[in-house]
């Protein structure tokens, strides 16, 4: 894998209409030198900016006060599920040009955007690409939480650098197949996702450079740290609960 340290670590601070957010963010470099800037929302909430470009995953107005953050060039959402998608936050972060992206049951809920099923590919710009992935639970008696072949998760590539949004998703076999990944966010939280342990394993499938937990509510994931600490991925924890 092409070695992309991060450059920089700092913490952004919004005033939101009923309290203060604190959103961090790391900075990436492309292939070409350029900055991506990942910043921390919350939950399974992310905001993603490359050249002045503004990628929104997983908006939700219960984790930010969107009207304080930059307008949306990029909308992608991962499922159909409440702290997923919302309707309010996508209308708040829209302008005229917005490019609105969904898993196929989130596009007719919403009855707008375009809708990606695992296997497919948007070319979001000439240097940013979309892959939509899998996404499913597997272990028995948790299946209709996510069920195979419904939810989304994305491999975002923005001019090289590669960043793999799990969505809801537990350690399914098709991660062995992902490659080059730079950066990884993976689910924490059961019954929903993942178990640390599973969390630890899904890592060890595809190796990513730098590896986020998220969407990890009440689960401890400083193990994930611990555990991974000996194979070469860099482990950073965010405030993303």
């Amino acid at each position: 894998m092409k070695p992309k340290f991060l450059i920089l670590t700092m913490t952004l601070l919004f005033t939101h209409l009923l309290s203060a957010g604190d959103f961090e963010k790391d900075i990436f470099l492309t292939d070409s030198g350029k900055e991506v800037t990942i910043t921390f929302i919350k939950h399974g909430s992310l905001m993603i900016t490359y050249e002045k470009q503004h990628i929104h995953v997983d908006p939700v107005t219960l984790f930010a006060d969107y009207s304080t953050l930059p307008k949306a060039d990029f909308i992608l959402v991962t499922h159909e599920h409440g702290d997923h998608l919302d309707a309010k936050a996508i209308e708040v972060l829209a302008k005229e040009n917005t490019r609105l992206v969904l898993n196929p049951s989130s596009r007719k809920i919403l009855g707008k955007g375009e809708g990606i099923r695992n296997g497919e590919r948007l070319r979001l710009s000439d240097a940013i690409s979309l892959d939509a992935v899998p996404a499913y639970n597997t272990t028995p008696g948790r299946e209709q939480f996510h069920p195979r072949h419904r939810d989304n998760g994305y491999i975002l590539s923005l001019d090289g650098l590669r960043i793999y949004i799990a969505g809801d998703t537990e350690d399914i076999p098709e991660m062995g197949e992902l490659k080059e990944i730079d950066v990884a966010f993976l689910p924490v939280n059961q019954p929903y996702t993942m178990t640390v342990e599973q969390a630890v394993h899904a890592a060890k499938m595809f190796t990513p450079g730098v590896l986020y937990p998220y969407h990890y509510g009440d689960t401890d994931v400083k193990p994930v740290v611990e555990q991974l600490k000996e194979s070469g991925i860099d482990v950073r924890i965010r405030k993303m609960e």
